[in-house]
């Protein structure tokens, strides 16, 4: 029996990248529906259509609700009846943030109080809210939103005793995702155009799809409330990542250029500060993060333990990804050999 037999899973924002990596793992399982709510009626026509002809006998488990997370009555009445949430809707490009930060407010901070409030009074069993690196240390308005989700998130875990658990999975850049670097890098290489890079020397953390939905399923599965999930991701450079795209849809004659850092960009990326690696549970694979439920009375507090900060786990402080795993990594992921197949070039 799984954590998902005959259960309701909801997705926010579930006709992204993200979403569709939960469907195409559950929809042939014993879970009893998986429900996405989002405010884009194409996103969930296209969607609809798709997975009736790729999953004709599970897609009777697809029910799609349109909405939006900033309607708090709407979010209401879309979570009765529902187990599980994957709070998965946000603003998450990071120069359209800098523009539009009180979009990102509404959407990012707001509506995941919309969310939150929703399942605690529906007597849902867990959420997790999906966050980001750029929460921590954070340096534009898509981090700051981003950070204050995270504390609206806590601040209502310790509000809770039995019931709903609130929990956060925090991590780094996912490849191949709607509006990320690597499908703007294949259309330019395509079009034999250069690739346009911010920083050779920028770190990011990245993970698949796969790994992203696996970190929630772990929050799920081991997390308390008000818990913090990081998964010990993989890292690279910019620009090492950039050769690999190069040696796989590229030739000879490819080339980049250096555009510079975009609005609100950091150098490096970090997923747990040295305060919360002080804190961190190792448990593998992935580091947990305990709630801190000291309340206001500050000064009643006398044992405050001795644990003590060590350093930040950042994207420049890990062993980084040559270019060889990176193009190993690459290969793993269904975009990338669709893609290659495109081109008539099958695996490399």
């Amino acid at each position: 029996m799984s954590l998902f037999e005959g259960k309701t899973v909801m997705i926010t924002g579930g006709t992204g990248s993200f979403g569709r990596a939960v469907l195409d793992r559950f929809l042939r399982t014993d879970i009893g529906q998986i429900r996405v709510l989002s405010r884009d009626e194409k996103k969930q026509d296209d969607m609809r259509h798709a997975y009736q002809a790729a999953m004709p006998e599970a897609a009777n488990k697809l029910h799609f609700v349109l909405g939006d997370v900033r309607d708090a009555a709407c979010v209401r009445s879309a979570m009765r009846g529902v187990d599980y949430v994957f709070h998965a809707a946000a603003l998450k490009q990071v120069p359209s943030c800098e523009f539009y930060p009180l979009e990102a407010v509404k959407t990012n901070v707001l509506g995941t109080e919309n969310v939150l409030s929703a399942a605690v009074e529906e007597g849902v069993s867990g959420v997790v809210c999906l966050s980001t690196d750029k929460a921590v240390y954070p340096v534009n308005a898509m981090g700051m939103s981003k950070a204050l989700m995270e504390k609206v998130a806590l601040a209502k875990s310790r509000t809770l005793r039995g019931g709903t658990r609130i929990l956060c999975a925090r991590y780094g850049n996912v490849l191949c995702t709607r509006g990320s670097v690597i499908p703007l890098w294949i259309e330019q290489l395509k079009r034999g155009q250069p690739l346009t890079l911010t920083d050779p020397d920028m770190t990011r953390f990245i993970m698949t799809l796969e790994e992203a939905v696996a970190l929630v399923l772990y929050a799920l599965q081991h997390g308390e409330n008000g818990d913090l999930l990081v998964q010990k991701a993989s890292a690279c450079t910019v620009g090492t990542l950039a050769r690999a795209v190069c040696s796989l849809f590229g030739n000879g004659s490819s080339r980049t250029e250096v555009i510079g850092v975009r609005h609100g960009e950091k150098l490096s990326e970090t997923l747990l500060t040295a305060a919360e690696m002080a804190a961190a549970v190792d448990m593998g694979n992935y580091f947990r993060v305990p709630c801190d439920r000291r309340d206001l009375n500050y000064e009643l507090c006398r044992d405050m333990g001795t644990a003590q900060a060590t350093t930040d786990y950042h994207s420049g402080g890990v062993p980084l990804l040559d270019e060889r795993a990176l193009r190993d990594k690459l290969l793993s992921l269904p975009y990338i050999r669709r893609a290659l197949d495109g081109m008539g070039r099958g695996a490399r």
